[in-house]
């Protein structure tokens, strides 16, 4: 069920969107699949008004409960947030189970999660939201028990001693939490001593992120035109066309009114975003919701911080290039082309197409604020060489009469002294 407010009522209340709601039942029927459920039907209800007790009308509801019961539905989607008192008074006239988008967006990630903190940020954010509607869950809340030592006081309420314990698991949560962290920072500054910059992929989920990540570095991520397909950053290392390797990560996608909780507790999964050099947003540029999606996306990089001077390290990809009509595709190439320095890069992770271009775009920007060197190295020197290729980006490389081997190559401003040791006299900064 989509029960939106009319246009009318948004305008009302300030709250109108670039959404249709055509749009967003679309959305939140793919959310659905996303966890395999068997779909018997899918309609908007336009609202005049949200009501307390049920969100929808009282006629809504019954002409529903009548449908629900004739056709046998054990669950009913709601593509809102519920109250613990409307999930519960719905899931009493519909006599079926009841979810609202959070829930289900709860469900897909703990089906999708894969990592350990992955998994533990899925199993808090789920229990914060367990915890919250315990009201509706049991018949036996009511009832008062005697104490047992561990169980609680005397006199202590099933209710009570439920939140308890979620409560206890969460704090257990939360220190296994600090532990993986602490364990992926360990990770993250051994990774930092090596001098790869770092770029990773944002984007509305099913932007086709995990398809460019695989084409960019011939992977095999769980690539699916499936919702919320990656929960779990993956990262390899590649190389730009001139040399210089860069660390790649996909990460999980954005999407519009994620529960706060859930935003808060993959704020850790997004790490590799708030440290990377460059960051890509990948577009479905084929989408008609493309424009809301974008600013659903920059909603969530402002929220991490990405803010004002910060936008510069993103890269814009329009992506699915390929289900474009060729003079929308040849329209939007020229667009991209009019915005000159840091246009958006047209793409398509399913043929390749812009690929090339996006390398070397992203070269480009790594480029600013880094130095370039001049090092000759004699004949003999197939260490130097060598590792001059692992730990740089080289531009260019000429063999002189007399064997010498000169090479121009590009570093980051903090690494000039390591290769100035390195190779001593044999190294200069390159001004042409």
């Amino acid at each position: 069920m989509g029960p939106y407010l009319s246009e009318r009522a948004q305008a009302h209340a300030g709250t109108l969107g670039l959404r249709s709601p055509e749009a967003r039942l679309d959305e939140a029927v793919g959310l659905t699949m996303a966890i395999d459920l068997s779909i018997t039907a899918a309609e908007i209800a336009p609202l005049r008004e949200v009501r307390p007790a049920t969100y929808l009308g009282l006629g809504k509801v019954e002409e529903l409960a009548r449908r629900i019961e004739a056709e046998e539905i054990a669950l009913v989607m709601m593509d809102c947030a519920l109250s613990p008192v409307q999930q519960r008074n719905l899931e009493q006239a519909f006599k079926a189970k009841v979810i609202d988008r959070t829930g289900l967006i709860l469900e897909i990630f703990g089906r999708r999660a894969s990592t350990k903190e992955g998994r533990l940020q899925v199993e808090l954010a789920h229990l914060a939201y367990q915890k919250s509607r315990l009201v509706r869950s049991w018949t036996h809340l009511e009832r008062q028990r005697g104490g047992f030592g561990f169980l609680g006081g005397p006199g202590e309420t099933q209710i009570e001693t439920d939140r308890r314990l979620i409560q206890e698991r969460m704090t257990r949560i939360e220190k296994d939490l600090e532990e993986v962290k602490r364990t992926r920072g360990l990770h993250r500054a051994s990774r930092d001593k090596v001098p790869y910059p770092t770029v990773a992929l944002v984007g509305y989920t099913n932007a086709g992120k995990s398809s460019l990540f695989n084409r960019m570095t011939e992977a095999e991520v769980l690539a699916k035109d499936m919702l919320f397909a990656t929960l779990d950053p993956t990262t390899r290392a590649i190389a730009l066309p001139h040399g210089l390797k860069i660390v790649l990560s996909d990460t999980v996608g954005f999407i519009s009114d994620l529960p706060t909780q859930l935003v808060a507790a993959f704020r850790a999964t997004l790490e590799d975003v708030i440290s990377a050099q460059i960051i890509l947003h990948v577009r479905d540029i084929a989408n008609a919701d493309t424009e809301a999606q974008e600013l659903d996306v920059k909603q969530v990089l402002g929220d991490l911080g990405i803010t004002g001077a910060a936008t510069q390290r993103i890269i814009e990809v329009w992506n699915k290039a390929d289900l474009l009509e060729p003079k929308e595709a040849l329209r939007l190439a020229e667009v991209a082309t009019r915005r000159g320095e840091g246009a958006p890069v047209l793409v398509s992770a399913l043929t390749g197409q812009g690929v090339e271009a996006l390398l070397e775009e992203i070269e480009r920007r790594l480029a600013q604020g880094r130095q370039t060197l001049k090092v000759v190295l004699p004949p003999d020197d197939g260490a130097g060489l060598a590792w001059l290729y692992e730990n740089a980006e080289v531009l260019s490389r000429k063999v002189g009469r007399t064997g010498k081997i000169t090479l121009l190559v590009r570093v980051g401003a903090s690494e000039v002294e390591r290769f100035s040791r390195r190779f001593g006299a044999s190294i200069t900064l390159h001004h042409g």
